[in-house]
């Protein structure tokens, strides 16, 4: 009888987390995943192969945007646009079938594309969306409401040029790309405005501001929250710096400059014990330890490659070793500790945009190109091990998800949804 009330109970709390949205391991919620850091969930199964064909449980048709899927709670949110206006759209992620759209924002189109650029957000029942143009909401997720917003603009002063508006690569001219972060009740917005709100950090049931931090503009680079040298802080990439921000007030903790001709920084920082690595086209490569010194909180460089000029892609860290997309139409791997290439195998890259998202599952990596493939890997820092390819789409900036098994992939046309749970 005792086994029977607690078999119910762990239903019953089953049934309570899927009800509230609450993000489990198994979901993908935000950018780079649970943890923000490019690894599935702990509970995830291991892949050890990739199916022969590409089967998708399901596909559906959708307009344009480099902004990635979200998952949790077996529900799925995506960004596109309709022609018009940019639209948040809530699927199930089982069938594909859409629950509801909203439409957010107007529409932005230059040579990369149409579309929104920034990864949504899902937390507890609220979902929080980002249009090109700085126009912030948060949605209900049960309807797809507004429940409340922040315009980059009409707060904050930070116009939007667009692609018409002065040579420079910000934010403000190419779209706002960078994704927000959520940390206990609160939401962490780049906003990138100079008169004091590089970014703004919400109360996330209500839209009231905590503080606003920092005077530099927003490149595409998306914040992380960690704690470095004892302090839980944002770190952040901006135009013109690196920046550490203590989380409770917003307090400048440490910068350290990494202006660029372009000022077009699009990685999002790597952190990893009290070391935080960046790259961009420009400088490379560069790692940094955050330091504690008699004033305060530092930031030291412990190595640079500028031969490393990654230019879009994030590197995931797994087990002192860094694996990216490099470029040169290749993906190598890095010693996190020196900066030393391990090895480059050349094949990942069209010359141009040369982009690929990195996964990790466990002992594995799943790759995916910008032109489709799907590439698994082994994360082994002797040698590149490739232990399977697919292709599962057309070109593609936009990150993947990965929840339950399955793999959500879109390009400019079409989302699908494959199982990759059971190997081929």
């Amino acid at each position: 009888m005792r086994r029977g009330r607690s078999v119910l109970l762990l239903l019953l709390l089953s049934l309570l987390q899927a009800a509230s949205g609450v993000a489990r391991s198994a979901d993908w919620p935000q950018w780079r995943g649970p943890t923000r850091d490019g690894h599935v969930g702990a509970d995830e199964p291991a892949v050890q192969a990739l199916p022969r064909e590409r089967k998708p449980l399901w596909t559906v048709s959708i307009g344009g945007g480099h902004s990635s899927p979200v998952v949790a709670g077996g529900r799925l949110l995506f960004l596109d646009e309709d022609g018009r206006r940019e639209v948040a759209h809530l699927l199930e992620a089982g069938t594909g079938r859409e629950q509801w759209r909203t439409p957010f924002a107007d529409r932005l189109e230059d040579e990369w594309g149409a579309g929104p650029r920034s990864t949504p957000l899902i937390d507890g029942d609220r979902a929080y969306v980002q249009s090109c143009s700085g126009e912030f909401r948060c949605l209900n997720l049960a309807d797809g409401g507004v429940l409340w917003s922040l315009s980059f603009e009409k707060d904050y002063g930070v116009k939007f040029l667009g692609a018409r508006g002065p040579e420079t690569a910000v934010a403000a001219r190419r779209g706002n790309n960078g994704s927000a972060v959520a940390d206990g009740d609160a939401v962490i917005v780049p906003v990138g405005s100079t008169n004091g709100a590089s970014l703004v950090c919400c109360d996330m049931r209500t839209g009231r501001v905590l503080w606003t931090a920092g005077r530099e503009e927003a490149a595409y680079s998306s914040p992380v929250v960690a704690p470095l040298a004892g302090v839980r802080q944002v770190v952040y990439l901006s135009a013109d710096s690196l920046m550490g921000f203590e989380r409770a007030s917003g307090r400048l903790l440490w910068r350290q400059p990494l202006r660029t001709f372009a000022r077009r920084h699009a990685a999002t920082p790597v952190v990893f014990g009290n070391r935080v690595v960046v790259n961009s086209h420009t400088f490379g490569m560069v790692c940094f330890e955050i330091a504690r010194r008699a004033d305060g909180l530092a930031a030291v460089e412990v190595w640079r490659n500028p031969d490393l000029r990654v230019n879009l892609a994030t590197p995931v860290f797994v087990e002192g070793h860094l694996y990216s997309q490099g470029p040169a139409r290749d993906y190598l791997c890095v010693e996190a500790t020196r900066g030393e290439v391990k090895w480059s195998r050349t094949g990942f890259g069209q010359g141009r945009r040369d982009y690929a998202s990195t996964l990790v599952l466990g002992e594995n990596l799943l790759v995916l190109t910008e032109d489709g493939t799907l590439v698994l890997l082994a994360a082994d820092p002797e040698r590149y091990r490739e232990l399977g390819r697919l292709q599962v789409s057309g070109n593609t900036w936009s990150h993947p998800a990965y929840a339950n098994g399955r793999l959500y992939v879109r390009d400019g046309r079409q989302l699908s949804c494959l199982d990759l749970g059971a190997g081929p």
